[in-house]
């Protein structure tokens, strides 16, 4: 019971703060309780749910590509450029991020800190107009500041 009331929190708190995608992911997990088919499902999306929305992620941004409205040419532009440079390092450090905090919250086990992750994003969704899309960066950048200071 308290899991789920947990749940209704966060749907609550993205609702308020138009985080439609936390709202939905939290829709979901509260129908698969209802219906009491968690023991078959949760196990699955845990396994797997990360990989799934990468996917999704990766093809959505990579449409303009498939249609042809991003050439070769402006690729190879975009790289002379000192804006796809930093891109290009960025893209290597956040990734690198995303590394670390997926092992920190699976391998290394630190999943109670989610909400605490989850709340900052629909906050953020909420005040700044964000998109709550970086709670595996953000558990690696904790994942980096704890192991800086706590050696």
């Amino acid at each position: 019971m308290e899991s789920t009331i947990i749940i209704l929190v966060i749907l609550a708190a993205a609702v308020l703060g138009q985080a439609d995608s936390v709202a939905v992911a939290a829709s979901v997990l509260l129908i698969v309780k209802l219906l009491h088919v968690e023991h078959h499902v949760f196990p699955v999306i845990e396994k797997n749910g990360v990989t799934w929305g990468l996917i999704l992620l990766i093809a959505a941004i990579l449409i303009p590509i498939a249609k042809g409205q991003i050439t070769s040419a402006s690729i190879t532009n975009l790289f002379a450029s000192w804006v796809g440079i930093l891109a290009l390092g960025l893209s290597f450090f956040t990734t690198y991020l995303s590394g670390l905090g997926l092992q920190y919250l699976t391998v290394q086990g630190h999943s109670e800190i989610m909400p605490a992750v989850i709340l900052g994003a629909v906050a953020a969704a909420a005040f700044f107009g964000g998109v709550p899309v970086g709670p595996l960066i953000t558990s690696g950048m904790l994942a980096l500041v704890v192991k800086i200071f706590h050696k």
